[in-house]
């Protein structure tokens, strides 16, 4: 009997070539239980990633670079479901505007895609993402850690201001107090704080460099939007 991924001859319940079970067992209720607990790494600890990213983050990033990287949720996914955590929750709560705020005409190609970023936070904070990681480089440009790795760090410290945010989304959604805009500098002061103590947490200039980086990533996110909808709409008219 051979694989029936690879082909290779088996001798035992598991293919010796790419690992696969010999006979694949019938999909039911608990095999989908058992996909959403792999997507989610709830048997690898989501809830110990989030307590370890809030008391220590830049040991344990960096821990995840070096030593182990099956403590942790995979970054990516961990930023995906946070977001997808927040959206949900924003929607459910119908809070219009959320912690970010954009006044323009409900019809042009800004407004169009300003709206598109607010229904794909997950997309959204890995596009965020990358231009902080570029500022984080030229601020940092002594550091040892390339372009990616500090993609991959950005991930889990956005992912925590994701549910950062959710938690006041909870708050506003059910005292009706309008909190968000308070929210956004509480993510925008933990991710400055995550970022400057993964690269250097006894220095000052490192979270100052990290808050600076952050900024200058955010607001070049939302400008480029609005630029790209302005220059849309300018030939349109044309």
């Amino acid at each position: 009997m051979n694989c029936n991924n690879c082909n290779q001859e088996l001798t035992s319940k598991y293919c010796p070539e790419c690992g696969q079970p010999a006979e694949l067992k019938r999909i039911n209720g608990h095999y989908i239980i058992h996909e959403i607990e792999h997507v989610l790494h709830f048997e690898r600890g989501i809830l110990f990633t989030v307590k370890e990213l809030l008391v220590n983050p830049g040991k344990n990033i960096r821990d995840y670079f070096t030593q182990n990287r099956t403590r942790l949720v995979k970054p990516v996914i961990f930023i995906i479901v946070t977001s997808l955590i927040y959206t949900i929750l924003n929607n459910f709560f119908n809070l219009e505007d959320g912690y970010v705020k954009y006044q323009g005409a409900q019809n042009d190609t800004t407004s169009i895609i300003v709206k598109w970023l607010q229904g794909h936070y997950g997309y959204a904070n890995i596009l965020m993402g990358v231009l902080i990681a570029m500022w984080l480089k030229i601020f940092f440009k002594k550091s040892s850690y390339n372009f990616y790795e500090i993609l991959i760090m950005l991930c889990f410290v956005l992912g925590m201001a994701m549910l950062i945010f959710s938690v006041f989304v909870i708050i506003e959604g059910v005292t009706h107090f309008k909190i968000m805009t308070f929210a956004g500098a509480v993510g925008i002061l933990y991710s400055s704080w995550a970022v400057g103590h993964f690269f250097n947490k006894g220095k000052v200039m490192s979270y100052i460099k990290a808050l600076g980086a952050y900024l200058l990533g955010m607001i070049f996110f939302w400008v480029i939007p609005v630029v790209i909808g302005i220059l849309i709409d300018l030939v349109n008219k044309n």
